[in-house]
């Protein structure tokens, strides 16, 4: 079976700055690959290079068994993206948000549904700005699924969390691979990479290790 991600040799500078160098990965399906090391050292560059989000500067990405670059647009209807760097509008309300990303996928999941399923019914009026750390990332994990995807990409998912709203943070990446979604999940905690993780690839090394 082919892996429904291939990275080989990826590289992106900025300058004099090599963000990402030499990087070599695949992601087979139905698996949770952890994508891991320090911050700065190109996990979320990594990831968006993957995604078509920024054009890499050397290396074959390959995703579905096509080249990424330049398809941002076309990947987005089958996979989904929660990025480390993820806000929304602080009045924005819980039913609000959701109804809005599942506004924009010609087949995306019944909203209600959806909240009810990742445990917001009871914030579902509650505005962005008053949800707490945990239920932020409940929201942005369910508007990263809201369109059914493919693969699922979750970067840094519980920085700033306590460990009880890590660990029941953890539940729900278990449970977005559950739904039949690959994930590659962006972490720079080895805890986490060990809990969740199927296998794990450095954003420095060439090759992903079980």
């Amino acid at each position: 079976m082919e892996p429904l991600v291939k990275v080989r040799g990826l590289q992106k500078r900025y300058g004099s700055l090599a963000a990402v160098d030499d990087v070599s990965f695949d992601v087979e399906p139905g698996e949770i690959l952890g994508l891991v090391g320090p911050n700065g050292a190109g996990k979320t560059t990594t990831v968006e290079c993957v995604l078509g989000i920024k054009q890499r500067d050397h290396g074959l990405v390959e995703v579905f068994g096509q080249d990424t670059a330049g398809r941002s647009r076309t990947l987005r209807e089958r996979v989904g993206v929660q990025l480390q760097a993820a806000e929304l509008q602080d009045r924005l309300r819980v039913h609000e948000a959701v109804e809005l990303f599942a506004s924009l996928y010609p087949k995306a999941e019944d909203p209600e549904r959806l909240i009810a399923e990742w445990g917001l019914s009871e914030r579902r009026n509650t505005a962005f700005g008053d949800l707490s750390g945990d239920q932020k990332q409940r929201l942005f994990i369910t508007l990263a699924v809201v369109n059914r995807p493919e693969l699922v990409v979750l970067d840094e998912l519980t920085t700033g969390l306590d460990p009880q709203a890590r660990r029941a943070t953890w539940d729900l990446a278990r449970a977005v691979r559950d739904r039949g979604a690959t994930v590659i999940l962006v972490t720079h905690f080895m805890d986490e990479a060990e809990m969740l993780c199927d296998r794990v690839s450095s954003a420095s090394s060439k090759r992903a290790e079980r």
